[in-house]
């Protein structure tokens, strides 16, 4: 009888077997369901609504705290990024309270009245947080006001812990009813698992013999196949359903594939030759554009310009033309350092040389029109930035917003450290932008669109986002009162004595 019921398996189509097994599991699981819905839903009863409620308040607590954490730093610092911080902060704290627990007849009386407590402060609070907010420091009574606020916030946090108490406390009377059931739960449950471990391994041996095991026997020789080992012998299983014409399709496989092997390694020996060869071919080109670029670059020959420049500024110097003479000068060592430079960080001070030589130069040329100011509040000799950053921001400046307005204006750079990195500023009284263009130019910059944003901006932005991660450039301007270009370049992780800045790409 045995061997007949084991015929008639073995001769069984897969869907058949699966779905044999398939209904008697949906009916384990059936039975195994019901009778855990039910004592489940006897043990637990309102656990749900008290772990529910304790969350709400617990929610609610934790919101308002954050809320005068962000309240507290929008007023110290009001930036844009704490201003989102605080209205994400508010407006997180008005969906917890609306999802208090505000039912009397479920909650009961006290706790009713500690809801409502809350919400008639918070709606007071509300008042006072916004009035607050509309004042500047400088109006009378706004410490005065601000403080009030500050305690309005402590007394939400009070009434929010002690109604998370107090609900915790209604919680706990509840489970208190439900624990003699809990200590007899256990022994339900186990009995329940023993049942379903005995049922599951017979059904499960039963499905492991007619597919498991010949899966197995695929997956042991499909890994001898991985390693190029097809030195094994053919798979043989007593199934005759389509394990059985799987495991037959596997061996015409195998041996097709052997041959398939030996192809593909002759034509990958192939490709990597021709590979090779469009390698070199490409190193080829790249030394033919190097030499190229040379030679282009040999073609001006710099030494013979600054020869020139210098034999002009001594002959001015001999006719006594001392202006001249520094206007050459000036020029000379510009030219010098857009053409010699090859490194790509630099000391500040050289930096600050060449845009006091460019300045020099621009006063020369606009007089009185222009006034040039720098604040150095770092140690020129021994931070250092990358190279070609300060004078085409000051040529900036002076280009698309000093020069444009008759009267002229001032120039101001300034360089100081931060926690966050070296900061460095290029402030001008020009003609500025409007909050439309200066939010094109950001965007222009981050898509690398040099077109509409200058070369000379847009290099130094790419630079500074390529050499360092965390590096940053930003504009500020307003319409007919001026630009501010501002560059952070993070400090080193481990600063020396001197304080120095350096590439941390």
């Amino acid at each position: 009888m045995h061997a007949y019921i084991k015929e008639i398996w073995l001769g069984t189509s897969l869907k058949k077997k699966l779905g044999v097994y398939v209904c008697l599991i949906i009916l384990v699981i059936g039975v195994s369901a019901v009778f855990s819905f039910l004592l489940m839903d006897f043990a637990l009863g309102n656990i749900n609504i008290i772990l529910d409620d304790n969350s709400k308040c617990y929610d609610f607590q934790e919101a308002i705290e954050l809320e005068a954490q962000a309240f507290k730093a929008y007023i110290r610092n009001r930036t844009e990024e704490n201003r989102e911080r605080y209205e994400k902060a508010y407006q997180t704290t008005g969906k917890s309270l609306e999802r208090l627990p505000f039912d009397y007849l479920t909650v009961g009386a006290e706790r009713y009245a500690r809801t409502w407590n809350i919400h008639n402060a918070y709606e007071r609070y509300c008042f006072s947080r916004d009035e607050i907010l509309e004042m500047g420091p400088e109006m009378q009574g706004y410490i005065t006001q601000l403080y009030q606020v500050y305690a309005m916030q402590d007394y939400l946090g009070t009434y929010a812990r002690r109604l998370l108490q107090l609900t915790m406390a209604d919680g706990d009377a509840s489970y208190q009813k439900r624990v003699p059931f809990f200590y007899g739960m256990p022994y339900l449950i186990l009995l329940l698992s023993v049942v379903m471990i005995f049922v599951m391994i017979f059904f499960t041996r039963l499905l492991s013999h007619a597919v498991v095991d010949p899966m197995e026997k695929l997956a042991e020789a499909t890994r001898k196949i991985a390693i190029n080992d097809f030195s094994g012998e053919d798979l043989t299983v007593e199934n005759r359903d389509e394990m059985g014409e799987m495991v037959q399709a596997f061996n015409r496989m195998k041996h097709a594939t052997e041959g398939y092997i030996h192809t593909l390694m002759k034509n990958h020996e192939i490709s990597e030759l021709l590979h090779k060869e469009e390698m070199e071919k490409m190193e080829t080109e790249k030394r033919l554009e190097a030499a190229r670029m040379e030679l282009l670059k040999s073609q001006i020959n710099p030494h013979f310009l600054f020869n020139t420049l210098n034999i002009i500024a001594c002959m001015a110097r001999l006719e006594d033309a001392s202006t001249t003479e520094k206007m050459i000068t000036s020029m000379s060592n510009l030219f010098r350092y857009n053409l010699k430079t090859t490194e790509q960080i630099v000391p500040l001070e050289q930096e600050l040389k060449v845009v006091r030589d460019y300045m020099y130069i621009q006063k020369m040329r606009f007089g009185n029109r222009i006034r040039y100011d720098e604040s150095i509040e770092v140690e020129a000799a021994v931070v250092r930035i990358p190279a070609f950053t300060l004078q085409p921001l000051v040529e900036n400046a002076i280009v698309h917003g000093v020069a444009k307005k008759e009267q002229g204006g001032r120039v101001f750079l300034r360089v100081w450290k931060r926690e966050e990195g070296l900061k460095i500023s290029v402030a001008d009284t020009g003609t500025g932008m409007d909050e439309e263009v200066r939010r094109q130019l950001e965007i222009a910059l981050k898509e690398n669109h040099t077109a509409k944003v200058g070369i000379g901006l847009g290099n130094i932005y790419q630079r500074i986002r390529t050499i360092y991660q965390e590096g940053e450039m930003w504009i500020y301007g307003k319409k007919d009162q001026g630009t501010v270009i501002q560059i952070q370049i993070p400090q080193e992780e481990k600063e020396g004595a001197n304080g120095s800045f350096a590439d941390r790409g």
